[in-house]
């Protein structure tokens, strides 16, 4: 809980009392008005997607949409991209603070030995159908993992926790790759200690036991970009649903499979997946200007997918970071010509120029760019959501770590009711 404070704002109910409700302030962004007085006065807030309401106290992430500022434990996310690596980043998100040279070494250690997964795992894929979503597939299996790794589910316990946390960062990109070839038809790549995080991916994604497969070093960087850009985004729906989940109480497998099943929503980790949707809609160069007008039409249902974001109201940061990392990306495989990826470009460039876009502020966004890297990698699109998983899964866990590692309270949202009041059940007379 917040510390106490000595600012107060009054409100007066009508016909009811006057309350003073502590207001705290964060080391940065707005303050926080303290509402828990109004339930005993017989009051609820009312705040649908709860967008103005803080349900924690957090040190992990600071999004300002306004300014288009995102910092990781007060690092700016531009400078972690640059700078630093996915690992890194994991271990600055779990731990507070960016690790020395022997901590860093040490932790890259750990991740990489815990990347095998119980050999059990691989009958379990077999009780999917072929055709089956990736993510439906991610979602059983991680809630799965309990099953095979009980030996550490004290939630009380912190060096179970952090066991947990290395074996959810370590073992995701297996399942994930697991996930992938399943679907294709193809064995299972087992994971290689000399190759790092997203080369080890690649790997276990596009490796096969007929032949020595070299992991393209910018396609490596590119994709430990684009897990490092997902690792966290503040309370955003999945984090939310991970702390909701552990609330309860749950073991840590089961509140990341909650967050995965929150994040394959197309309105939150799918948006990727529906940019190449939409660029598969327009199909053509000689289409573009007609969706663009659709897109500005208030009565055509139609949207541009990839542009603008619900939280950043100016640039989004890791934008930025993905359009450099595209650049190099399609340079690097020399696909400029691909259709999808014209079409992908051309609306990049009216997105920058043209004044509606402009004036509304409606820049391509992360989603965009990380799925035009993806298409150019050859990834199904099916596998899009997948991946943004595998780089979310440490802020999950960093937030469910965080949660449990001071007082809290189960998530138990209220509700404005307005269905019916009390009645009867209609008896009918007996006969």
């Amino acid at each position: 809980m917040p510390e106490s404070s000595d600012i107060k704002a009054t409100l007066t109910i009508e016909d009811g009392p006057t309350l003073e409700l502590p207001v705290y302030k964060g080391t940065i962004g707005p303050d926080v008005i303290d509402v828990s007085k109004l339930t005993p006065n017989g009051h609820f807030t009312f705040d649908p997607g709860f967008v103005s309401t803080a349900s924690c106290e957090s040190q992990i992430t600071f999004i300002d949409g306004g300014k288009g500022i995102l910092l990781h434990r007060g690092y700016p996310i531009e400078q972690l991209a640059k700078h630093s690596s996915h690992l890194e980043a994991c271990y600055l998100l779990i731990y507070g603070e960016l690790p020395t040279e022997e901590q860093k070494a040490h932790f890259e250690y750990t991740i990489s030995r815990h990347t095998m997964v119980h050999e059990q795992l691989r009958t379990f894929y077999s009780g999917f159908r072929r055709d089956a979503h990736p993510m439906a597939i991610l979602c059983g299996v991680v809630g799965a993992l309990s099953a095979f790794y009980h030996d550490s589910l004290d939630i009380t316990d912190e060096q179970h926790r952090e066991i947990a946390a290395f074996r959810l960062i370590a073992k995701m990109p297996t399942l994930a790759a697991m996930s992938f070839k399943f679907s294709i038809g193809q064995p299972f790549m087992y994971p290689r200690n000399d190759l790092n995080y997203a080369e080890n991916f690649l790997y276990m994604m596009f490796g096969n036991p007929c032949e020595d497969y070299q992991v393209n070093p910018v396609l490596a960087r590119a994709m430990d970009k684009i897990f490092l850009l997902h690792a966290d985004h503040e309370q955003n729906a999945s984090t939310s649903a991970v702390r909701l989940t552990g609330s309860s109480g749950a073991n840590p497998f089961a509140c990341i499979a909650a967050g995965i099943a929150a994040l394959w929503g197309p309105s939150h980790g799918g948006a990727n997946e529906a940019v190449l949707e939409m660029l598969q809609e327009i199909g053509d160069e000689s289409r573009i200007d007609e969706f663009v007008a659709r897109a500005k039409d208030k009565s055509d249902p139609f949207r541009l997918m990839g542009f603008g974001h619900r939280v950043y109201k100016n640039f989004d940061p890791r934008a930025k970071v993905m359009k450099e990392t595209a650049d190099e990306v399609l340079k690097e495989l020399g696909i400029e010509d691909d259709p999808l990826l014209k079409i992908a470009k051309r609306l990049e460039t009216i997105a920058l120029e043209d004044e509606y876009f402009v004036e509304k502020k409606l820049y391509p966004n992360v989603d965009f760019y990380s799925g035009i890297i993806l298409k150019a990698m050859g990834i199904p699109t099916s596998m899009f959501t997948v991946i943004f998983a595998v780089g979310r899964t440490v802020g999950w866990i960093a937030h469910w770590h965080e949660m449990h590692g001071a007082p809290y309270k189960i998530g138990r949202p209220r509700q404005l009711y307005t269905g019916y009041a009390a009645r009867d059940y209609p008896v009918k007379p007996a006969k």
